[in-house]
């Protein structure tokens, strides 16, 4: 059996935006939607534990996303 490589994570290839609150500042990093989504999605498939350390955290999303996710939330619930 090959023995499995470990790798180093550097942190996003991206540049961190920097956010001034009066409470603190904030690091944010922009990336794609597709980025992120295969990644979450694995991780509450997976039941991964984080995701809780999170779930509070609030996130920023087009106006028309929104629209959108309001609307298939609308159309998905089950039917009587």
């Amino acid at each position: 059996m090959p023995r499995r490589r470990l790798r180093v994570y550097n942190g996003p290839d991206s540049v961190c935006d920097t956010v001034v609150t009066p409470e603190k500042t904030v690091q944010t990093v922009k990336v794609p939607l597709n980025k992120v989504f295969p990644l979450l999605a694995d991780a509450v498939h997976g039941e991964r534990t984080w995701l809780r350390d999170f779930e509070n955290d609030e996130i920023t999303i087009s106006a028309h996303l929104y629209d959108v996710l309001l609307a298939y939330r609308y159309y998905r619930r089950p039917s009587a």
